[in-house]
């Protein structure tokens, strides 16, 4: 449901963008830093929202990544402890936890 509400909101900021976008269509002059050109108000709103979109992505991107590592980490060394307990409390690997003779 999460879900659901996160694309329909989306959904409704994007409509409001274009709608906004459309509205401006006057041309306006954009100063580089080594010169100058007339763009229509339109395409620097919607360059402005995609520039957005793509670093607010990015960096959500990276922050997962770093967050999959760690928990990859930490489920190392929690498998790590568990086979160092057993082995100091001298019980055996066998998940059902009963004892084995060898005959």
């Amino acid at each position: 449901m999460k879900g659901q509400w996160g694309l329909i909101t989306g959904l409704i900021f994007v409509l409001i963008i274009a709608i906004f976008a459309v509205i401006n269509v006057d041309p306006v002059e954009v100063n580089y830093l080594f010169g100058q050109n007339e763009w229509p108000l339109v395409l620097i709103i919607l360059g402005s929202v995609l520039m957005g979109g793509l670093i607010v992505g990015s960096v959500g991107m990276v922050k997962i990544h770093r967050l999959q590592q760690e928990i990859k980490q930490l489920k190392s060394h929690s498998g790590d402890a568990k086979r160092k307990d057993k082995k100091e409390s001298g019980k055996p690997d066998d998940p059902s936890g009963q004892h084995k003779k060898h005959v």
